[in-house]
């Protein structure tokens, strides 16, 4: 107990503020990479509360830029922090942070994109916990450019899916920035107007807790709208137990027709000369109105329709790899459909 209130007491020695860092070293946040720098203390504080307990814990940290967030990371007391950062720009205020921690907290700064690095060859190895026990000493927090963040986060629940990367050490928890809206999907119940195929992915694989909303005004440059800042626990069982792929898949085209049945949606799973039949006997397996809109499916529902979806592939094997999009190009459109910000 002593060691641990000891820890909470770390202080960094005295540092030029976040602003004059900036001024230091001549940093611009970059439109072409969607950076914003959260700039007030108070908000910085917050998200890194929102993660909960992380002293002696390995914290990674997706997108540091010139350091906010981290400075509040090692104030309480972290075990190691792993900082992935694309931009090389930032690299020298990261090192005065590291600097200024050493012999307290170990630091590690990977110059490198998130999309391409595998977080779980910086982790040390002891942290690793059964997936079925608590959540591990590990957090995962980022203030993430909008231009990856849904592309990221489908790529990290198929690696929870995978117990692969971070997660091959157990549950870790994530504590991610978002847009606003986006943000709202993630966590979108069944019947909300803002329900899509991301908040079907992210509560099967997560429990998604929308923590609050950080206003544009907070960043620097102001972006167009609003952040929000989102909490996700791995589930210890997903609810759709089907391969991710496939999940994806039959979410994706339920959805690609929002405002319309969904039965409209699923038929795009199945070529064309058998569409109307195979859709029909899809929703007869797994027991589902035919006429419910696509907001309107729990996830349990979705879990009936993929679980149906399976055994008619296995009955029909040519159907798998189907993908009606493929001849006509049209994913744009799709997207736009959908309602979400498009991954691929």
């Amino acid at each position: 107990m002593a060691a641990a209130k000891s820890a909470m007491q770390i202080r960094l020695p005295p540092l030029p503020s976040i602003k004059d860092v900036i001024r230091l070293y001549k940093l611009r946040a970059l439109r072409e990479l969607s950076q914003n720098f959260l700039m007030e203390p108070r908000l910085i504080d917050k998200i890194v509360n929102a993660a909960g307990k992380i002293e002696n814990h390995v914290v990674c940290e997706v997108g540091p830029g010139p350091g906010g967030i981290t400075r509040s990371i090692i104030q309480r007391a972290p075990r190691k922090i792993v900082l992935i950062e694309k931009d090389p720009r930032f690299i020298p205020s990261l090192e005065l942070l590291a600097d200024a921690c050493k012999n307290k907290v170990d630091v590690d700064i990977i110059t490198g994109d998130i999309l391409k690095t595998d977080i779980g060859h910086y982790i040390p190895k002891d942290v690793k916990t059964e997936w079925e026990d608590s959540p591990p000493p590990l957090n995962l927090i980022g203030n993430l450019p909008f231009s990856v963040s849904t592309i990221l986060m489908i790529r990290w629940l198929e690696l929870i899916s995978k117990q692969e990367g971070p997660w091959a050490f157990g549950r870790a928890r994530m504590t991610l920035t978002f847009q606003k809206e986006v943000a709202e999907r993630m966590a979108a119940r069944i019947l909300s107007s803002q329900r899509c195929r991301l908040s079907v992915m992210c509560q099967n694989w997560c429990t998604v807790k929308y923590k609050f909303d950080i206003s544009g005004a907070a960043f620097l440059p102001k972006p167009d709208v609003d952040v929000g800042v989102v909490t996700l626990t791995p589930l210890k069982h997903p609810i759709i137990k089907q391969p991710f792929k496939m999940v994806e898949k039959v979410v994706r085209q339920i959805f690609s027709m929002r405002q319309k049945y969904s039965i409209r949606g699923a038929e795009t799973l199945f070529p064309e000369h058998v569409r109307e039949e195979m859709a029909l006997k899809l929703y007869e397996m797994a027991d589902m109105d035919p006429v419910t809109r696509p907001y309107q499916i729990a996830n349990m529902e979705f879990a009936r329709i993929c679980e149906a979806y399976s055994e008619i592939i296995k009955q029909y094997p040519e159907f798998e790899h189907y993908d009606y999009r493929a001849p006509k190009k049209k994913l744009e459109a799709a997207e736009v459909e959908d309602g979400d910000l498009s991954y691929t």
